[in-house]
């Protein structure tokens, strides 16, 4: 049984939480941590199921206050050996209609928490290596996007994050991995928001299941990067970015 813990943020739900149903199949001990009371029946399932140390914790990861002394405090009490910058936000908005609050929280949850929770639990992870940082970004980090404005912009820096750290943390046992999810069912709602971008939203949907299982795999071997939508990458890879930034912002313009 592995005595290093994982941290997974935003796991009460959606693909955190099989983020940390996966790992602790594979027997690592995990520390949960979520802004909402949810997190601990995920808690209380991962121990009856797998039989393993599983702690939840409610933080608000919007407050940057907040994240960083409960990331000092775990640091001090526990050996971690893979850190999950799972928790983020988005949605789908014209940036003259929405509030103010609601852009500060995207880049809260998707910049300012992955960057502190790192920096702060650095040290630890190297002194418990092998250690593994999983941050998760979005193929809406590789296209400017209409309707979305910040969101895509928040999923980029984690990108260029990711990639600055693995090249700066090369050589001393800490590896980083950069998922970028597609689409993925993780609510009900979420789904429904998705069929409405049409044929381009329902062929790039996935189980947050599947998403899982792959991303533990991935940077368990250190990848660089795992991308589980090829067709959509290589897309972006052909397709000049203006024509790029036109057809999605239309494609988004029907979630409105």
């Amino acid at each position: 049984m592995n005595n290093k813990y994982a941290i997974i943020t935003g796991a009460s739900k959606g693909l955190g939480r099989e983020l940390a149903f996966e790992l602790a199949r594979r027997g690592y001990p995990t520390l949960l941590v979520s802004s909402t009371d949810a997190v601990h029946a995920v808690r209380e399932e991962i121990v009856n199921k797998y039989s393993v140390d599983c702690q939840s914790f409610i933080v608000d990861l919007s407050d940057e206050k907040a994240v960083r002394e409960w990331a000092e405090s775990i640091a001090e009490e526990y050996p971690i050996s893979i850190l999950v910058n799972n928790v983020g936000t988005g949605g789908s908005r014209a940036i003259k209609t929405a509030d103010m609050d609601y852009l500060l929280r995207i880049l809260h949850l998707n910049i300012l928490c992955t960057t502190i929770l790192t920096k702060s639990l650095l040290q630890n992870l190297q002194q418990n290596t092998p250690a593994h940082i999983l941050n998760v970004g979005s193929m809406a980090g590789f296209t400017a996007t209409a309707y979305k404005t910040v969101y895509p912009a928040s999923k980029a820096y984690v990108h260029a994050f990711s990639k600055s750290l693995r090249e700066e943390l090369k050589g001393t046992g800490v590896s980083v991995t950069l998922a970028a999810p597609g689409a993925m069912a993780t609510n009900t709602e979420v789904s429904a928001r998705i069929a409405k971008q049409g044929f381009f939203g329902r062929a790039t949907l996935k189980s947050t299941s599947d998403i899982a299982r792959k991303y533990i795999d991935g940077m368990l071997r250190g990848k660089r990067q795992i991308i589980l939508n090829p067709l959509s990458y290589f897309l972006t890879k052909i397709i000049p970015e203006r024509w790029r930034i036109h057809l999605l912002s239309r494609v988004v313009k029907r979630e409105l």
